[in-house]
């Protein structure tokens, strides 16, 4: 068993933030950071001081963690980005809030003696001397410690101070892992304050030194102990905080912390099991858990629990068998066919999930060259007269400005041909979509035109395919390409207003080009050549996409099987120097690297377009290594140049690394391996939650038929399904309260109190 601690993020937007660019605005970004290790970094929103950025990440991280800070930047071209402010948020703050912290925090000036990182190795003993003995402090080591010199490095030295007295360390220039082996010993006498103070500074000739964190000791702890030894984390100085800005703005903020305990495998069969019988028999079964558990489930909840079911009959190859129950929950439900599929209920739900999950790829491949001519582009495009602005758009001769006439027939063309080159795209792809996708869009293409037969209804099986993959997939992804990892950055305002018409258009042609979309808005009218051509387009498209048979769907899926998918691919630049000169761009080689499950390679020209983001790459590379049975405990961030190494100044090559390897804190991402146990875990809590309504229904059920059932034993099956499933959760739950993971965990022996 493990205990498991994730991180769902939300940074929304901010507001009333101060102008920190001389035209009286500003550029934010926000930099997000786990315990001072940066993991996240937004978009920049350009020239607004009300950003809006709505992205959302998820962050698996060690239990030890402590805090979640936030930091709005002003991005700057030509020098250094400001800090704007930061909100922090503790481990034991989000603790308070089980469903999360969501709403407004005001931004906090950054103090330089607040923003501390790193370790410290210290060796503590008492010394029997004459009188009362001596302290005697061996300052070792410490590791990442902050860059405050402009060459991205520090350098350190170690002030110890007790009882009056201080000494010094040397000063190691140009490290953040110094290593020092100085030893201080300082008398003992009565009456002494039991607080031994050891605090790193960075060494600065001309200007101020720079703080870089303290440790504050409890001499009488160390008492019966005598010596004690180890790694302590590097504290801010809290003595000179200075009270909260009103003039740095807000940040919205949806921050939810959630630790599982998740058991051994074979804890959960018992549940995975109770709900794959219920997929395996479909509509025909006894029980019908799935509409139970979709009735009692909050709206708010949904889209979590469809997600975590989905994952769980992906990775029981069941998700075609889940989904197309629940096609047919809702199509027994539906009395109109204009309103099929338009509710947010669990079919919904777990059908986008689903196409992220098996159609991400699929997606950027289709429709990332024409977002990226979009955003290269950028061209004023408008269809709506009462929204054109000519002085926008310059002059379309030497002297003249354009006229309203000239703007929106040059936008209705530019939209024509994005719209084209989409729809020719997405009809050219039929071999390229994954065999699972077509498969799930052919069955709910045969449930719905069994549902709804006759030539009345002869577009609403297309129009139920089209309402997944062009409403919900394609539209979205082309109005928030950021959200889609379509493009590094959010699209200006130009940009914004040509992708939103450009989704618009594809939402017509997915909605068959019906008198009720045109009527909304008459001014699209100059596209509907296009959307009507479309319309036919997507549904030769829609017949051949479903056209997959069991062999052909088996046959596919065994030869992507036989292809590892990249988990992260990219430019990344190789330190190519030798010898001691500095480190210049001429110094690195640049390559483009794919990274699998089994391999990391690379070429000298790219075989596709994707983000390079350093957290990014450290993610990927991390979750590749989490079952590394040879994974060393430490390594060393910099390079071997000349005789030693830069961070940390040795000698030795192959020694051993100066900084420990993190290996826990990684992004979630859609194409991440499925973890099993953790997705029966949250249904297992999911589930948990409502067992009271579950037991009710039980009641009523039993009542209804007069059957005079009760709950058995450890080892005895009950007979209907509800029955089974309250069972498995008092099981589940016995099984958590044994489990040594689900008490406190004890505090390791350390006699040692820090103090703040």
């Amino acid at each position: 068993m493990a205990k498991r601690s994730s991180l769902s993020i939300r940074i929304v937007e901010g507001k009333n933030l101060p102008a920190k660019d001389i035209n009286g605005s500003s550029d934010p970004y926000c930099i997000v950071k786990v315990d001072n290790e940066p993991i996240i970094r937004t978009a920049t929103v350009w020239k607004t001081l009300c950003p809006f950025w709505g992205e959302e990440y998820q962050v698996h991280l060690p239990p030890t963690f402590h805090a979640v800070a936030f930091y709005v930047m002003d991005e700057d071209a030509l020098s250094r980005d400001d800090v704007i402010g930061k909100v922090c948020l503790t481990k034991d703050a989000l603790a308070a809030h089980p469903k999360g912290f969501s709403g407004w925090a005001h931004l906090t000036e950054v103090d330089p003696d607040e923003e501390v990182q790193g370790e410290i190795h210290l060796r503590l003993e008492l010394v029997p001397g004459a009188r009362a003995g001596r302290l005697r402090c061996s300052v070792l080591e410490a590791r990442d410690l902050a860059p405050k010199d402009r060459n991205g490095a520090s350098d350190p030295f170690v002030r110890v101070r007790y009882n009056g007295r201080t000494q010094e360390t040397s000063v190691v220039k140009k490290s953040c892992y110094p290593r020092w082996n100085e030893t201080f010993e300082f008398e003992l006498e009565e009456g002494a304050p039991e607080a031994l103070c050891v605090e790193a500074w960075d060494w600065d000739l001309v200007s101020r030194n720079d703080f870089l964190g303290k440790v504050v000791v409890n001499v009488q702890s160390l008492r019966a102990a005598q010596q004690e030894e180890g790694w302590f984390q590097l504290q801010p100085d809290l003595s000179k905080r200075q009270r909260e800005a009103a003039n740095l703005g807000s940040l919205q903020l949806e921050v939810r912390l959630r630790d599982e305990t998740v058991l051994p495998s074979s804890c959960y069969q018992p549940l995975v099991q109770l709900l794959c019988r219920e997929v395996t028999l479909g509509t025909q079964g006894p029980a019908q858990l799935i509409p139970l558990i979709e009735e009692m489930t909050s709206t708010e909840c949904r889209q979590e629990v469809a997600t975590n079911l989905l994952k769980l009959f992906l990775g029981q190859g069941l998700a075609k068998g889940f989904l197309d129950l629940l096609f047919q929950l809702e199509l027994s439900r539906t009395t109109e066919a204009n309103t099929l599929f338009r509710s947010n209920s669990l079919a919904t739900k777990s059908m986008e999930s689903f196409l992220k999950v098996a159609g991400m790829r699929y997606l950027h491949s289709i429709l990332g060259p024409i977002i990226d001519r979009v955003f290269e582009e950028k061209k004023y495009v408008e269809l709506d007269p009462s929204k054109v602005e000519v002085k926008d758009v310059g002059c379309s001769g030497l002297h003249r400005p354009q006229t309203e006439a000239e703007v929106l027939q040059q936008s209705a063309q530019t939209l024509r041909a994005h719209l084209g080159a989409l729809l020719s795209a997405l009809c050219r792809s039929v071999q390229a979509c994954p065999a699972v996708v077509r498969a799930t869009f052919r069955q709910l293409f045969l449930r719905v035109r069994e549902r709804f037969p006759g030539a009345q209804h002869e577009n609403v099986p297309f129009i139920a395919v089209t309402s997944f993959l062009c409403l919900r997939f394609v539209s979205p992804a082309i109005m928030a390409p950021k959200l889609f990892h379509l493009r590094e950055r959010h699209a200006d305002a130009r940009t914004s207003r040509t992708l939103l018409l450009l989704a618009k258009a594809i939402q017509n042609v997915g909605n068959m080009d019906t008198p009720a979309s045109r009527a909304k808005e008459a001014w699209m009218e100059p596209l509907q050549p296009t959307v009507r051509q479309g319309v036919a387009q997507l549904k030769d498209f829609i017949t051949k996409l479903v056209d997959i048979q069991e062999k052909e769907e088996l046959d596919l899926q065994r030869a992507l099987s036989l292809q590892m998918p990249p988990v992260k691919e990219g430019p990344l630049f190789i330190h190519r120097t030798k010898g001691k000169g500095p480190l210049m761009s001429s110094s690195f080689k640049k390559l483009h690297f794919s990274l699998t499950t089994e391999a990391l390679s690379f070429a000298k020209t790219p075989g596709s377009k994707c983000v390079n983001e350093l957290n990014q790459w450290l993610s990927a590379l991390r979750k590749v290594s989490i079952n590394n049975t040879g994974l060393l405990g430490s390594y060393h961030p910099g390079v071997f140049r000349g005789d030693k190494w830069s961070c940390c100044h040795q000698k030795d090559r192959t020694g051993l690394g100066c900084d420990k390897t993190r290996s826990r804190v990684t992004l979630q991402e859609w194409n991440d391996p499925l973890d099993h146990d953790l997705e029966a875990q949250l249904i297992y809590r999911h589930l948990l939650g409502m067992e009271a309504a579950l037991r009710e229904k039980h009641r009523e059920l039993r009542a209804g038929t007069g059957a005079g059932f009760t709950l058995t034993g450890p080892g005895e099956a009950p007979e209907d399904a509800l029955a089974q499933l309250l069972q498995v959760l008092r099981d589940l739950r016995e099984a958590h309260r044994h489990s040594p993971a689900s008490s406190p965990p004890s505090e390791p022996s350390c006699l040692l109190e820090l103090q703040t």
